[in-house]
């Protein structure tokens, strides 16, 4: 293994469409492990973690989880002032030395670029880094233009932006380092309604899965990828901000980190998260329907077509019999 402090960036100069390595000098090295770190040595106390869309919701429950394993936790997020009130919340938790708090649009690729070097700078290292920041709003197949351009910029685009940036030099780092995108079920399944949401999550899976792909076939590549995707989870997005009582059937957005971490420490590439009104079997069942759309020919979104009502039901009932 090359060194760090030998090792050269790519010869191609930064530019919005390819993003130069972080060239400063500061490096991080593994000096002990525990037991328990030698089951998974990136998610290890004294490592980084970095994440985006960590204002509120998930992200915000993902860097708290982590300060909570020990490492140090760099957050991001458009709004700065729900932003500093989680910074505040770590700093307490893990010190000011632990912490960055970077206001950053992942839209914009000179505040991604400036995110990362803050990372490197300070710490000189990515262990995890979870692409979470995305909007919800709605968008129809042929309404809503502006609402399309907003959702893909930050949804599809942000993501993009932050592995076009970080991903070249997490892959000169000696350690081992994951990547967590979050996608949606939608993105699986396409339900009726949001076609603009829908379609920037189904972008997300397959950008992920040629990522995936890459970073195995990526010579000497300790670097892995991972599509997280939530079952209902309570938050500002699903309607959290409006100070109702969280329904029954969703899961917090504390319990959808820890099985994404549970998950992800086993090494899953589909973190398919449950929650209390959907079981897992029945998200496998209803991929598995919409994927069977191509094969045998039936109408588009055949799940929600009146003529194929009473099959869908009688599917799910012999599918989810056959498991008990």
């Amino acid at each position: 293994m090359i060194p760090i402090s030998d090792r050269n960036p790519r010869s191609a100069g930064a530019s919005p469409m390819r993003p130069g390595l972080y060239t400063g000098t500061a490096s991080y090295k593994l000096d002990t492990m525990s037991v328990a770190d030698e089951l998974h040595p990136v998610l290890h106390a004294g490592r980084v973690a970095v994440i985006t869309g960590a204002a509120s919701g998930i992200g915000k429950a993902a860097a708290l989880e982590f300060a909570k394993l020990g490492l140090k936790v760099a957050i991001a997020d458009v709004d700065e002032a729900r932003l500093a009130a989680v910074g505040k919340q770590l700093v307490e938790q893990i010190g000011e030395a632990n912490v960055l708090i970077v206001p950053t649009d992942v839209a914009q690729i000179d505040q991604v670029t400036r995110l990362r070097d803050r990372v490197y700078e300070a710490w000189g290292e990515v262990a995890v880094l979870m692409n979470n920041a995305g909007i919800g709003i709605k968008g129809t197949s042929w309404e809503g233009l502006e609402n399309w351009h907003k959702i893909f910029n930050v949804n599809v685009f942000g993501v993009v932006n932050v592995q076009q940036v970080f991903v070249p030099s997490m892959l000169h780092q000696e350690n081992p380092a994951m990547i967590i995108n979050t996608g949606s079920k939608q993105g699986f399944t396409n339900p009726p309604g949001n076609a603009a949401y829908n379609a920037s999550k189904a972008a997300v899976k397959s950008l992920t899965e040629g990522l995936a792909h890459e970073l195995r076939n990526q010579p000497d590549s300790n670097v892995t990828a991972h599509l997280f995707v939530p079952g209902w989870t309570w938050t500002g997005i699903t309607g959290a901000n409006g100070g109702a009582e969280k329904p029954a059937g969703a899961w917090t957005a504390e319990e959808t980190v820890l099985y994404m971490l549970d998950h992800a420490r086993a090494g899953e590439f589909y973190i398919l998260v449950p929650d209390n009104e959907t079981k897992r079997e029945v998200d496998q069942l209803r991929i598995m329907w919409g994927a069977a759309d191509i094969v045998e020919g039936r109408p588009a979104l055949s799940r929600w077509d009146p003529n194929y009502k009473a099959l869908f039901e009688e599917y799910m009932r012999d599918g989810l019999a056959q498991l008990d």
